[in-house]
């Protein structure tokens, strides 16, 4: 074999997809030392999306004073990458470790990352990707809105910047004073998942528990979810309630559509595209790839999935190295994946398999690379 692809998701809670990377490279050149390896770093959008697209593509990191999700000044930062492309991760300005023992999805703003978004517009970038996940916030995008320059008034007529518990106070809302810098910029917006905006599957009920929301404010959040959902309807006439991904955090995806005129799209094709992966695989004989659990809900959409269809148009095998494999996930050879193998060679708990994560890997690594080397 000349040339061989590693592009695995991070193994949650274990590894990260650079050091699954590194280990899947080290035993690859063990057993073909000339083998060209490429490795492609995966994000979700969530934190650690600047970092994984500068590995990839190269770039440099911006770092820029911003509002935190309690309106106390930071530095956040995103990264710039050839082209004037943009790469904003919504944890950067707006996430759950940021808030500390103050998680409270009531009062938190997505302020910050509007802030980044149009300082990346403003340095020239073309196209920004904004990259979902890890967010502390339920505001429905209103304060990214608010950033831009979007205007958002109660019934009195005075203006404010919603948060998850003001959301039931906006009356109207006026975009018409939105930075025009933005008009030709394109955002794209990374998201995973495809949950609504709202209702027993939204953003409030589904994600707000990890954000500190107790059943109370569940209630109350998605009230005023259904409500902002109305008024952008009215403003916009863009029913985002139908959107699937419009629950993404916080109901973030929702605002992206309606206030950003963003497209969602699965994180890794957004990252394929970014690095020509099609043309990449053209010279291609092997492609691994992985992810910590491999089941029904990787047919979604997931790392493997999507670098698997890709490869089937170019017929390029793809063999997933993952943690554990679950049900229902057969309907994966369909799409593309060659064979599946679990690291993981005896039943034991997390806790342990965890801290054998790395080894599990290369020995199943070195098992692989030993069959291949038969032919």
């Amino acid at each position: 074999m000349k040339k061989i692809i590693c592009i695995p998701d991070s193994y949650k809670g274990t590894l990260s997809s650079s050091r699954v990377c590194d280990v899947m490279e080290t035993v690859i050149h063990r057993h073909i030392p000339d083998c060209e390896v490429v490795k492609i770093q995966v994000a979700d959008g969530g934190e650690g999306s600047v970092d994984a697209f500068l590995a990839a593509v190269g770039g440099t990191k911006v770092f820029v004073q911003v509002n935190n999700p309690y309106f106390e000044p930071m530095e956040a930062f995103y990264a710039i990458l050839e082209g004037n492309v943009a790469v904003v991760e919504m944890a950067a300005a707006a996430g759950l470790p940021l808030v500390s023992d103050r998680a409270n999805p009531e009062l938190t703003t997505t302020y910050g990352v509007g802030e980044l978004i149009l300082h990346a517009a403003r340095s020239g970038c073309k196209k920004i990707i904004v990259g979902l996940g890890g967010s502390c916030t339920n505001d429905g995008g209103c304060g990214a809105a608010s950033a831009v320059g979007i205007h958002f008034k109660n019934a009195q007529g005075s203006e404010f910047i919603p948060t998850g518990k003001s959301l039931v106070d906006i009356d109207s809302i006026d975009v018409s004073n939105m930075d025009p810098i933005l008009q030709d910029v394109e955002i794209i917006t990374m998201c995973d998942i495809d949950n609504p905006m709202f209702g027993e599957k939204g953003a409030a009920y589904i994600f707000g528990p990890q954000k500190g929301a107790y059943p109370e404010m569940v209630l109350r959040l998605d009230r005023g979810l259904r409500h902002l959902a109305k008024k952008i309807a009215e403003t916009c006439d863009i029913h985002v309630s139908e959107i699937a991904g419009g629950g993404a955090a916080g109901a973030m995806g929702a605002g992206m559509v309606a206030f950003f005129k963003s497209h969602l799209k699965m994180g890794i094709e957004t990252i394929l595209d970014l690095v020509e992966f099609d043309t990449l695989i053209q010279d291609a004989d092997l492609i691994f790839t992985g992810e910590g659990k491999i089941d029904e809900q990787s047919l979604s959409g997931k790392v493997p999935i999507g670098v698997a269809r890709r490869a089937k148009h170019a017929q390029v095998p793809v063999i997933a190295v993952v943690g554990s494999i679950g049900q229902d996930f057969e309907e994966a050879y369909d799409q593309g994946i060659t064979a599946v193998f679990s690291i993981n060679s005896e039943p034991v708990d997390f806790a342990i398999a965890k801290t054998r994560s790395e080894a599990n890997l290369a020995l199943m690594m070195d098992n692989i690379l030993r069959v291949l080397r038969i032919q």
